[in-house]
């Protein structure tokens, strides 16, 4: 089989990580499948965190993935690790002698696509996961890494957005030509989310929550990327119309203590619940009378498609490729970024029109379907066949020379089987 290996820095509980867990359990039966990844220290995963993901990699060891952990492989800007980890990626790769490299995220993206193009890697394919040029970094920064993308873009066969907008983005900034830039979305398990035989009032009280009040809910990393304070400060004015609403907030990170200390200076922390990180989301996202995503920028945003899929209604930030997913006035509502006004004002009108939060529900509930997991891994699939096509004499690339696919392993954790069919 072709040989294809992945390189991210964060594998962890994160949308980026699990997309890469994914793809690479769901394609190691057409292609031999090797995952460098980094140890995710700056995560901070709990202990929960850490033993669902090893049983998420252990089903993707049944599947035939390899891993390599790379201790020097870290998010953060760091010159002697990246050095290390440089060196490391180069000695991986000269080893393992993949047919295609395929990076992601930006770190990983810089460092693994150069030692890619030292090892001589035939094939090099890149997905940003949502570029960093705007809302993350300050000014120097941002334009620090627009600056490598574009010039690391020269040597990468296939860079792969998660949405139109995004590919655009990176088609209006100068990163890579049209032609070279694709639209794959992150695939997402849509079934774990339509809540079948969910018992709403006893999970709500297991979780602390009043069964009776309505529910305004946030999944995701508590950083200001995400925009969680906004949506606490805009909270302030829901609450003088709707004072039976609580805000919860699933997820965590360093703005955990300030959200929590915001609440108790304004008086509102029994309207306000933090459930921290939880490997249930598809039984809470249910119980959520709406879902809100007030990022400052978003690749795409999984969470958004698990939203849809739970039927919820979503208010969401005008920005990255969030319009790709939510259509205004259709299955949600869309607000300029950081504008708390509009953003209290759209959370306020759902709120007091449950048979239009009704039927956005219900059409996001249709939308979803263009974001499963089926549907990402045939098209990954394309692409990597499309790359080793073009690179092989014409009689290796008949049907009758790809390998047939292994029998696969039944999830112990709630995956399905493959998506791919036989062959």
């Amino acid at each position: 089989m072709p040989k294809i290996m992945h390189i991210i820095t964060r594998l962890d509980r994160g949308g980026s990580a699990q997309n890469t867990l994914l793809t690479c359990r769901e394609l190691a039966g057409r292609y031999e499948t090797v995952l460098v990844y980094g140890l995710a220290r700056e995560s901070g995963m709990t202990e929960s965190e850490r033993q669902i993901l090893a049983a998420e990699k252990s089903v993707a060891e049944g599947r035939g993935v390899r891993f390599i952990p790379l201790a020097s492989l870290v998010r953060r800007i760091s010159l002697l690790r990246d050095v290390i980890a440089l060196s490391a990626l180069l000695r991986h790769i000269r080893r393992e002698r993949p047919d295609i490299v395929h990076t992601h995220t930006s770190k990983a993206g810089i460092l693994g696509r150069l030692a890619a193009r030292l090892a001589g890697v035939p094939h090099i394919i890149h997905t940003p996961h949502g570029h960093v040029f705007y809302g993350h970094f300050g000014r120097l920064a941002s334009a620090l890494f627009l600056a490598l993308e574009r010039r690391f873009a020269r040597f990468t066969a296939r860079m792969v957005a998660l949405t139109p907008t995004e590919r655009q983005d990176h088609i209006d900034l100068g990163v890579d030509r049209a032609e070279n830039i694709v639209t794959i979305h992150s695939g997402v398990d849509l079934e774990g989310f339509a809540a079948k035989g969910l018992d709403v009032v006893a999970k709500k009280v297991s979780l602390g929550l009043d069964p009776i009040r309505r529910l305004v809910g946030f999944a995701g990393w508590l950083l200001p990327i995400k925009g969680p304070m906004h949506l606490l400060n805009a909270m302030e004015s829901v609450w003088k119309n709707h004072p039976d609403a609580t805000l919860v907030f699933v997820g965590k990170g360093d703005l955990e203590g300030a959200l929590r200390a915001l609440a108790s200076f304004a008086g509102c922390e029994d309207r306000v619940k933090f459930l921290g990180w939880r490997d249930d989301l598809n039984e809470i996202m249910p119980l959520f009378d709406l879902f809100v995503l007030p990022s400052l920028n978003e690749g795409m945003g999984r969470v958004l498609v698990e939203a849809m899929a739970a039927g919820r209604p979503i208010v969401a930030s005008r920005v990255g490729g969030i319009p790709d997913l939510v259509h205004h006035g259709v299955n949600g509502l869309l607000v300029p970024p950081r504008d708390e006004i509009q953003l209290a004002d759209s959370i306020s009108w759902l709120l007091s029109k449950p048979d239009e939060a009704a039927r956005m529900g219900a059409a996001g509930r249709l939308k979803c379907r263009e974001f499963g997991l089926c549907e990402m891994v045939s098209k990954l699939d394309g692409l990597y066949r499309s790359l080793l096509i073009d690179s092989v004499p014409p009689l290796a690339a008949a049907p009758s020379a790809i390998p047939a696919r292994p029998q696969v392993l039944r999830s112990s954790v709630g995956f399905e089987d493959s998506c791919l069919p036989p062959g």
